[in-house]
Formats: structure tokens, C-alpha cells, sequence
């Protein structure tokens, strides 16, 4: 603890903390959780933690570094989400093909909902929707832009070429 005291608080104020604490740092593990909470002076037991991580629908997913962390799910991580999709993209999505209007994204096994939110959030131009699966998440392109194209443009991207916004 960093001299503040520890205090109980609200359900709501204890979860909006967590949102921000899990949009801000890399957490692996249920005891992380617990000892960023108290760094905050909120004071929260592991039972707790684990049903508020449950309620927020917090995830864990490779974080930059590789290892699994805490993510909310329709949370991309830390930054603005227009900046973090490249960083996404490169990090979860390892093929991009097409087919019609849609660009098909292969990703390791429970990677694609990262992406998929990562893509919904920044609002790409030329995309319409995602759809994610385990491992496989569909970007379905605007007639005009096409699934050839959106699929290309999401290659520019994982080669470093380019990036998507």
C-alpha cells in the first residue's frame, strides 16, 4: 500500500475503479487485481474481485508482452481506440483473406473478440460490422469498399506497411 488508507466503497464506485484499473495496466491475476485496488485505497476481498471481474465481463487475453491479462471485453487496453486497432491487429491476427463483402480474419484459438472490438470501436471507414468467433472474426465491408480491399488494407497493417485508420 502506497499510505492511503483502505476503505470499503460501493459496488459501482469499486467496479468503475476496476474498469479504469484494467484499461490502464497489464493485470494477470486475481491477486494483481486485488493489490491495484489497494493501491487505490479500496479494499476488496478475493470472492469479490473475481464476481466483479465476472460482472464486467472481463476477459483474459494476450497481453503486449505475451502473457494473459485481465481485459474487459469490449475493451481494446490502454489509449484510444482509433490508435490501439493497428496494435491490435498485429498483435491477435495471423491471415486475412476475402470473400465478397467481407474480410476473414484468422486469429490464435480465443483471440478474436480482442480484434473484433478493437475494430468495432475504432470505427473503421468501409466497415460496417464484425462477427467474432473463437478464432476467426468476419469484418463485412461497405458495398463500395469491398472484402478484397478491407482484406488488403487489414494486410497493409500486420506487414507494417500501413495502418487502418
Amino acid at each position: 500500500m502506497t499510505g492511503q488508507s483502505r476503505v470499503s466503497v460501493s459496488k459501482g464506485d469499486r467496479q468503475q475503479a476496476l474498469r479504469r484499473l484494467l484499461g490502464e495496466r497489464d493485470l494477470a491475476s486475481q491477486t494483481e487485481v486485488r493489490e491495484a485496488l489497494a493501491e487505490r485505497g479500496i479494499d476488496a476481498h478475493q470472492t469479490t474481485v473475481s464476481r466483479d471481474l465476472d460482472e464486467l465481463g472481463a476477459v483474459r487475453v494476450r497481453g503486449s508482452d505475451g502473457h494473459l491479462v485481465y481485459r474487459i471485453a469490449v475493451d481494446p487496453g490502454p489509449g484510444n481506440a482509433r490508435a490501439r486497432v493497428d496494435e491490435v491487429v498485429r498483435q491477435f491476427v495471423v491471415s486475412a483473406r476475402s470473400s465478397g463483402n467481407i474480410a476473414v480474419l484468422r486469429t490464435p484459438p480465443a483471440c478474436a473478440q480482442p480484434v473484433a472490438s478493437a475494430v468495432d470501436l475504432a470505427e473503421l471507414d468501409g466497415v460496417l460490422a464484425t462477427v467474432a468467433g473463437d478464432d476467426t472474426v468476419l469484418v463485412v465491408a461497405t458495398d463500395d469498399l469491398g472484402g478484397a480491399a478491407l482484406a488488403e488494407r487489414f494486410l497493409a497493417c500486420l506487414a507494417g506497411d500501413a495502418s487502418l485508420i
